[in-house]
């Protein structure tokens, strides 16, 4: 099975097929009917030429997968997983073969590793109906209230979030500004400036407000995650997921809410009946799986496997996770879990509306203030610790990064070198030897000149 891109890379070469758009991919299947079995089949992606073909055997474009390999990966769907090179297929193998799935429907009952369930509240365009903009409100006689809200008698609207609006860990990465001469995307993201992420009271402005009753949420809890639905395999990062206040939230940013009492993935006006320990449980365990979603080690694993601009749930659920006992693994004095929910709490709780969130996790002080190097710090200690607790030595955890060009290249333009790799790695060092306190101090030329040709 050989996965061909129609462009060519070659100098002066034209595609494969000059009459179709380049960027289109196209696939040569070889099969020779049911009486011949094969034990594996010979495969190769993202090809623009027949050399990796021709030699197989020396080719790290070009390996072996088994029927196993083609389950173990997608045990829902039972597709083929696709792999940019031998030794991305030989990693990813090696992480499901250690860990599960989040959501495993090939086993009855299906028993998901976390008490999530996917939910998408509002279709931007189906229920576009139910949206109004402030100065709609404002004409109506509503008036603006603590928590970004509108009100009139008993009558309350939440802010609308869409994708666009949040980054990993900041449910007000960007706010919605509207002009109305841009006819292909009216409504842009504008990029929250330092000064606003320093305010505990900023909150970003929407595009939209919903009515409150028309935004299901359980009655006890006040947040939850959600993540980008838009998204690439080229982009920086392709899973970026968050803790967001109670809100209404567009289908470009679906959440992962209590999974008790749902029977289907689609808007519910009337709350089912949840039971209370469900959203306890829920509330215990959604903070370690918002850490592991946004990890570079999860995160290499979900590139192999969007090929569009979208990261759906099918393709959610059967990503490989940290089981839930395997946070009691002891770093030093400090469990997994405790380092988890500890950062967690930092990065998230910076400002007013996430204080229900830190009241869960225990704390009722003022919020974190806003410090961009102490959040790259507090983000690479958690990557190194998800490298760890996944099973990836740091060699392995080195080749995974430099496979984030983006991250790199920005890295290399404000710092002079790829700054994050070297971090994650130092604090995988700091992470064996049970220190998981101290702030590292990484030095610029060696780690360049040690990680910078890894292949």
């Amino acid at each position: 099975m050989f996965d061909f891109e129609n462009r060519r890379r070659g100098s002066g070469q034209s595609p494969f097929f000059p009459a179709v758009h380049s960027s289109f991919k196209f696939c040569a299947l070889i099969f020779g009917g049911e009486e011949r079995k094969f034990d594996e089949t010979l495969c190769a992606f993202f090809l623009d030429d027949v050399e990796a073909i021709a030699d197989s055997d020396h080719s790290d474009r070009c390996f072996p997968l088994s029927p196993d390999d083609f389950v173990r990966v997608n045990p829902n769907t039972g597709t083929a997983p696709v792999f940019r090179s031998r030794r991305d297929a030989d990693i990813t193998r090696r992480i499901y073969e250690r860990h599960p799935v989040l959501l495993d429907k090939s086993q009855a009952p299906e028993c998901p590793v976390y008490p999530v369930k996917y939910i998408r509240q509002f279709d931007m365009t189906i229920n576009s109906d139910l949206f109004r903009t402030a100065a709609q409100l404002e004409s109506r006689g509503f008036y603006s209230v603590e928590g970004n809200r509108w009100k009139k008698g008993k009558t309350l609207y939440l802010p609308l979030y869409e994708g666009k609006m949040v980054q990993a860990y900041d449910h007000r990465a960007a706010s919605v500004t509207v002009n109305p001469q841009n006819l292909n995307r009216p409504a842009s993201p504008r990029a929250t400036t330092p000064k606003e992420h320093a305010s505990p009271d900023w909150l970003p402005r929407p595009q939209f407000w919903v009515e409150a009753n028309t935004a299901y949420w359980p009655e006890t809890l006040h947040w939850a995650i959600a993540f980008k639905n838009v998204t690439s395999s080229t982009n920086a990062r392709t899973m970026i997921a968050c803790i967001v206040p109670r809100a209404g939230f567009g289908h470009s940013l679906p959440c992962l809410m209590p999974r008790a009492g749902f029977a289907h993935s689609v808007p519910i006006l009337t709350p089912p009946d949840q039971p209370e320990d469900e959203i306890e449980t829920y509330k215990k365990t959604s903070p370690l799986l918002v850490a592991n979603l946004n990890a570079f080690a999860f995160d290499f694993i979900a590139r192999q496997k969007v090929q569009g601009q979208n990261i759906s749930w099918f393709i959610v659920e059967q990503l490989p996770v940290i089981a839930l006992d395997a946070y009691d693994r002891k770093f030093g004095n400090t469990t997994a879990r405790e380092l988890v929910l500890d950062h967690v709490l930092r990065l998230t709780y910076t400002v007013c509306d996430m204080a229900p969130f830190a009241c869960d996790l225990g704390y009722d002080e003022e919020p974190f203030i806003w410090d961009a190097e102490e959040r790259h710090h507090l983000q690479a200690r958690l990557d190194a610790l998800y490298f760890h607790l996944y099973g990836i030595e740091k060699g392995t955890a080195a080749y995974m990064l430099n496979t984030f060009p983006i991250i790199r290249k920005d890295d290399e333009e404000e710092f002079g070198y790829y700054r994050t790799r070297a971090l994650i790695l130092a604090y995988m060092n700091a992470l064996v030897a049970g220190d998981t306190t101290t702030k590292v101090v990484v030095s610029r030329h060696e780690e360049a000149a040690k990680w910078d040709g890894l292949n």
